[in-house]
C-alpha cells in the first residue's frame, strides 16, 4: 500500500547526542529518538569522536524514529543539521581519514595566536569574514600539516559533521552555503577563494573542498545500504542541510532582519541576519539561507553549561534523587535571591570566554552569609551577561528590536525573565520542540515542495510564544551589575594569565 508522502525526517548532530525526528508537514513532532555519542581525548585540548559510530548511532536514531512514527514510506525528505566547525576528512577514496574533530577542540590555540600576531588573523578577517579561531578548520587543518604530515598528504575531503551524515545516506559529497563560510569563502561573493587558503599555507588543499549547494537543494537519495540500516526506503531525497546555528534560528521562528537569537547551551551562540556583509572582529559573518544574506554570528563557549556544572558540583545528590524537579526548587531559589542584594558575581568561562583562552571561570563577593541561591543568581546572571556582551556587539552593526532565546534554560520562566532583564529587550521563547532539527526539516521540506522555501513555516507561532518584557526596576539594577562584570573581567585579566601559568606548571 502506498501512501502519501507528508512527512519529513530532521536530524540534528550535536557534540554528546544525535537525533532523529519525524515531523508531519504541519510541523508537529510526530516521533524522537536520541543516542548519545562518545567524546574521546587522548590528549589536552583535543576533543575527538570516532565517525563511524557517529554514522552508526545516528542510523539507530533514525531507525527508532521511523518505527515509533509508524509507516515510514510516507517520509518524503531527510534534512541534516549539526554542529559547526570541527573537522570531518575523507581520504581520496571517501574513507574516514582518522577521527571527527569537535567544535571543543582547541589543539591548534597556538596556530591561532601566531596569526594574530603576524597579522594573517587580521587579513583573514577582511578577505573571509572571520577571524580564525582555535576549532576552525582553517587552524585544525594548519595543526595536521605541521603534526601529522601523512595524514595531511591524504586528505581528499574536507567536511562539516552534517556532511559526514549525508555522505552516509548517499554516498555524495558536497556542504551547503552556511557551512562552506567557516575559514576559506570570500565574505563579499560567498564562493571560495583560493587566496584565502593561501594565506594560512594551505593551497594544496583546494582540490578537497566540498562543492557548495543551497540549504534546501537535493544533493542525493537514500542509498539501499544506508536505508537498510535506517529503517526507510530507498530513494528518499535527502537536501544539503545546514549549519545547527541557523537551523535553530529557522526553527524557532527567529530568523530574520531585526531579529537576534539567542541559544544557550553549550556555546552563547547569538546571531543576526543581514543582507549585506559587515566584518568585526567581533563576531562572524558567515553566508546566510540563500546568497545574498549573511548570518552574523558572535559566539563564545560560556554559557547554559555553566548550569549543568553547578547542578552536577553543587547539587549533584538532589539531582541523582529528584532529577527534574531540582530544576524547579533552583528556580525558587533563585527568585528568592533577586528579591534581596547581593555582592556575589560570576563569571562564566569553566569551559572558554570572550577573552581568550586563558580567561576561568569565578564567584567573587562571596560572604559567609551567601546561599546557594546567591551563587545561581550571580551564575545566571553572568550567563545573561555574557550572551549580552555579544548581542551589544552585534546592536553595534545591526539594527535589533527582538530577541528570541531558545536552548534548556528557556523554558524555565525565571531565568527567561531574568534574560530579558539583562537585555533590555522584549524576549521571546518558543515552545518548538528540537528547534535546530525543525529547521533542518523545513530545508528537506522546502527541497521537495511541501514549502515554498525554508522560511515559510507552516506553524501557527501564537500559541507557541511567550514573550517576556523587561521590568525596570530590574533592568536599572542589571545594567549596574554587568558594567561589574565588564570592569571586573578586565580586571582580571592579567591575573587569568598567571593562574594559567600555574595549571600548566
Amino acid at each position: 500500500m502506498t501512501h502519501h508522502r507528508d512527512r519529513i525526517m530532521g536530524l540534528d548532530i550535536g557534540l554528546t547526542v544525535t537525533k532523529a525526528v519525524v515531523f508531519d508537514s504541519a510541523g508537529n513532532p510526530l516521533a524522537i529518538a536520541r543516542r548519545r555519542i562518545p567524546q574521546d581525548m587522548p590528549a589536552p585540548r583535543r576533543v575527538e569522536r570516532d565517525m563511524a559510530a557517529l554514522w552508526s548511532a545516528t542510523a539507530q536514531a533514525m531507525a527508532e524514529a521511523a518505527a515509533k512514527a509508524g509507516q515510514p514510506d510516507r517520509i518524503a525528505a531527510i534534512g541534516v543539521t549539526a554542529h559547526g566547525d570541527g573537522l570531518y576528512l575523507l581520504d581520496k577514496h571517501g574513507a574516514a581519514l582518522g577521527p571527527g574533530i569537535l567544535s571543543l577542540d582547541s589543539r591548534a590555540g597556538d596556530q591561532v595566536a601566531d596569526w594574530q600576531a603576524s597579522g594573517i588573523s587580521a587579513r583573514a578577517l577582511a578577505r573571509s569574514g572571520q577571524m580564525p579561531h582555535a576549532s576552525a578548520p582553517s587552524a585544525l587543518l594548519a595543526w595536521i600539516r605541521q603534526h601529522e604530515p601523512a595524514r595531511f598528504n591524504a586528505i581528499g575531503h574536507i567536511l562539516a559533521c552534517k556532511d559526514w551524515l549525508r555522505y552516509c545516506l548517499t554516498g555524495t559529497i558536497g556542504t551547503d552555503l552556511t557551512e562552506a563560510s567557516t575559514s576559506f569563502t570570500d565574505v563579499s561573493t560567498q564562493d571560495y577563494a583560493p587566496d584565502i587558503l593561501a594565506l594560512y599555507g594551505l593551497a594544496s588543499l583546494a582540490h578537497a573542498l566540498p562543492p557548495i549547494a543551497d540549504p534546501d537543494a537535493i544533493v542525493g537519495h537514500l542509498t539501499e545500504s544506508a536505508a537498510n540500516a535506517c529503517g526507510l526506503r530507498a530513494g528518499v531525497p535527502v537536501v544539503a542541510g545546514l549549519h545547527d546555528v541557523t537551523a535553530s534560528a529557522l526553527g524557532v521562528g527567529g530568523h530574520g532582519a531585526g531579529h537576534a537569537t539567542l541559544v544557550a547551551g553549550t556555546y552563547s551562540i547569538n546571531e543576526t541576519v543581514s543582507d549585506a556583509p559587515k566584518t568585526d572582529a567581533r563576531w562572524f559573518c558567515r553566508n546566510g539561507l540563500r546568497r545574498g544574506e549573511w548570518n552574523n554570528m558572535a559566539i563564545s563557549p560560556a554559557s547554559a553549561t555553566n548550569y549543568d556544572w553547578f547542578q552536577d558540583t553543587l547539587c549533584a545528590v538532589e539531582r541523582a534523587r529528584d532529577g527534574d524537579t531540582l530544576h524547579d526548587r533552583l528556580a525558587s531559589e533563585l527568585t528568592e535571591a533577586r528579591a534581596r542584594p547581593s555582592s556575589v558575581m560570576f563569571h562564566p568561562y569553566l569551559f572558554g570566554s570572550p577573552h581568550g583562552p586563558t580567561a576561568s571561570g569565578s564567584f567573587l563577593g562571596l560572604r559567609g552569609w551567601s546561599t546557594r541561591g546567591d551563587m545561581l543568581r550571580a551564575l545566571i546572571e553572568g550567563v545573561a551577561f555574557n550572551h549580552r556582551v555579544h548581542i551589544d556587539a552585534l546592536r553595534d552593526g545591526f539594527r535589533v528590536d527582538h530577541l528570541h532565546l531558545t536552548g534548556g534554560i528557556s523554558r524555565n520562566a525565571t531565568y527567561a525573565q531574568l534574560f530579558a532583564d539583562v537585555l533590555g529587550l522584549p524576549m521571546t521563547v518558543s515552545a518548538t520542540e528540537e528547534p535546530a532539527a525543525w529547521g533542518a526539516a523545513l530545508c528537506a521540506g522546502a527541497g521537495v515542495g511541501l514549502f515554498n522555501s525554508p522560511t515559510d513555516d507552516p506553524r501557527d507561532m501564537a500559541p507557541l510564544r511567550r514573550t517576556y518584557t523587561p521590568d525596570p526596576d530590574q533592568k536599572a539594577a542589571l545594567d549596574r551589575r554587568y558594567r561589574l562584570h565588564c570592569d571586573i573581567a578586565q580586571a582580571l585579566g592579567p591575573i587569568w594569565q598567571e593562574l594559567d601559568h600555574e595549571a600548566q606548571a
